[in-house]
């Protein structure tokens, strides 16, 4: 089997450990997020993925993030058949090829070149799936994507790791380019950020560093006209936590009741309506 390498530094590094972590929890015995592309993945990749920094609890916490957002996304697409999807930051998730998407879908994956280089190696391409090779806060990106239809922005594991006026000013391209539209993302506050610039594993193998505290959905909000806010989940509300080892919960629990702790992480969900 050949294998390919993943030369990657910095943010684009971090999408090994995620992959890694799917991978091991699609392997397990009862998986919540069964990921046989990531598998296949991690076996065709040349690399030591024991330096990822991935360890512990953190594969069963990767599923769980990336389960949740499936739900979503397919939720949406199911409201919304003919919608043009953008997974912005992908890396190597392969979340177009696990769901089971209608034919009037328009999913582009978009990511950095080295990183689409990989993705196009490892993955098949159905049709009406696009990959555009370009980090996600060129002002260029989206001139190549038709502005006619519905939009739905799916952004795992990425707000955290762009520049925040950069990243308010692609928000804003985006609600300014589509009629109207969604959005699905991660946000980390500020507490979070500085706790994982210091002591993430999987960041700091990566040499990366996270630059983009956002507290609340209401910050998007304020910041970017005509986004509004549907939806705000912290960690504590994932589905699937009673999964978690029993000590690890008791901490989980302990964390929940601390307001700071409580919303260091956030998922929401958004929408705008031109």
């Amino acid at each position: 089997m050949e294998r390919e390498r993943a030369d990657l530094t910095g943010a684009p590094a971090t999408m090994l450990a995620t992959l890694y972590g799917r991978a091991l929890h699609s392997r397990s015995a009862d998986p919540l997020l069964h990921d046989p592309y990531a598998e296949e993945a991690v076996r065709r990749i040349d690399h030591d993925f024991s330096k990822t920094g991935v360890r512990g609890n953190d594969p069963l916490s990767i599923a769980l993030r990336g389960s949740l957002f499936d739900r979503l996304a397919a939720d949406r697409i199911a409201a919304h058949p003919e919608v043009t999807v953008l997974h912005l930051g992908c890396g190597l998730d392969s979340r177009g090829l696990r769901l089971d998407l209608p034919p009037s879908v328009e999913w582009y994956d978009v990511d950095f070149p080295e990183v689409i280089d990989l993705r196009r190696k490892l993955y098949e391409q159905p049709e009406r799936h696009h990959t555009i090779a370009s980090s996600v806060t060129d002002p260029a990106l989206l001139d190549s994507i038709p502005g006619d239809r519905r939009v739905l922005v799916v952004a795992e594991g990425l707000t955290m790791y762009l520049d925040p006026q950069e990243g308010l000013a692609l928000l804003r391209r985006i609600t300014e380019r589509f009629p109207a539209g969604e959005l699905i993302c991660d946000v980390q506050g500020e507490l979070a950020v500085r706790f994982a610039n210091v002591l993430n594993s999987p960041v700091r193998a990566a040499n990366a560093k996270l630059r983009w505290a956002i507290g609340s959905g209401a910050e998007l909000v304020n910041a970017v006209p005509g986004l509004a806010l549907d939806e705000e989940l912290t960690f504590f509300e994932v589905p699937g936590l009673e999964r978690l080892p029993a000590s690890y919960r008791a901490l989980v629990r302990a964390m929940g009741h601390i307001p700071a702790l409580r919303r260091m992480a956030l998922i929401l969900r958004m929408h705008f309506d031109g």
